[in-house]
């Protein structure tokens, strides 16, 4: 039976966004996506929008579609793109720019369209090439909290030149990449600093959440996934499998540590927990090669959400069936890209 690792703080302080006496909820239903570009990354918030869910620092438009893909997700490489034809950012940089490049020509989106790299921590395997694609692509620029970009350059070989190109950003305080509003939160894991995304558009309609590589679902990270109307989320390891496997004692502990990575059966009691319809698609991501498998981990979390109430879970492919689920549930590919997904209002 998986261990409860879900931790709550009785002493922490309110967040940016937390809701306030007299404040109403975001509406919930279906998901709208709203994204636009034209204008330089700025850390700058938008005006005000006394109607907003968000208020000050959301702003809708017109665009109802966004797009996602992932380049591979593992302990090999993590990259993926979120946005729409005008518009998107990468998350984390551990995949081979040539790569990430011919996937996005591929899927008809020119990196000029590309206006950053938002950076979850200083660990290799999300880092590795992030200075390769900025250098490649000056009109970019990373976001990283400062601690965890200083910790990429002293663990890694990168060039001092990316402090050209980094804008500091910091937990639980929104900034802006065009038209998304994104806010770094807290996560439990092993690197120098660790964050998860809320990636905002249209009002607060669209809420793409990103949690991978954490070892416990934190106070905080429960706070920001429960907004989500899309989530990324890490269901790395089996835990019989890691158990029994050949991995040495040492790398057990520090994977199955609050510290590490979340297994199949806690990501599958998060969504258990907390699902409601305002969420329409879950990514699992990170999975091990060794101690897990797609299957493994789809049926767990598919299993969840029917306990959960949910009518029927697609697998995120164009069929009758699964597009008229309620919610979505792919396994993102380890080494190979995923298909495009299309997210819809």
């Amino acid at each position: 039976m998986a261990r409860n690792k879900r931790r709550f703080d009785p002493y922490r302080q309110p967040g940016l966004f937390d809701k306030m006496p007299g404040e109403r909820d975001v509406a919930s239903g279906e998901l709208q996506v709203a994204i636009s570009g034209g204008e330089m990354p700025s850390s700058v918030p938008p005006p005000p929008l006394s109607e907003s869910p968000l208020g000050e620092l959301a702003r809708p438009n017109s665009v109802s579609r966004l797009k996602f893909i992932s380049f591979g997700s593992g302990s090999s490489g993590n990259c993926a793109y979120i946005g729409d034809d005008r518009f998107g950012v990468l998350i984390d940089a551990g995949v081979d720019y040539a790569h990430v490049m011919g996937e996005l020509r591929r899927q008809g989106i020119s990196m000029d369209k590309v206006r950053g790299i938002i950076l979850t921590h200083d660990h290799g395997d999300h880092t590795r090439y992030a200075y390769n694609i900025l250098r490649n692509n000056r009109h970019m620029a990373l976001y990283a909290t400062p601690r965890a970009f200083n910790g990429m350059l002293r663990r890694h070989s990168i060039s001092r030149r990316i402090k050209d190109y980094h804008h500091p950003v910091y937990k639980e305080i929104a900034f802006n990449v065009g038209d998304f509003v994104i806010t770094p939160f807290e996560v439990m894991h092993d690197g120098t600093d660790n964050v998860g995304f809320l990636i905002s558009a249209g009002g607060g309609a669209f809420r793409f959440v990103v949690v991978t590589d954490l070892g416990v679902v934190s106070e905080r990270a429960h706070f920001y996934m429960s907004q989500a109307t899309a989530l990324m989320l890490e269901s790395n390891y089996d835990a019989a499998m890691l158990r029994d496997g050949h991995y040495p004692e040492y790398l057990k502990a520090r994977i199955a540590a609050e510290t590490g990575h979340l297994d199949n059966a806690d990501a599958a009691d998060w969504l258990r927990e907390n699902y409601t319809p305002q969420l329409r698609h879950v990514f699992l991501c990170h999975l091990s090669n060794d101690n897990n498998t797609p299957e493994i981990a789809v049926a767990a979390s598919r299993q969840a959400l029917l306990d959960a109430g949910a009518a029927s879970v697609g697998d995120g492919s164009l069929s009758l069936d699964s597009r008229q689920a309620p919610v979505q549930l792919v396994a993102l590919p380890r080494f190979d890209p995923s298909p495009m997904y299309i997210i819809r209002y």
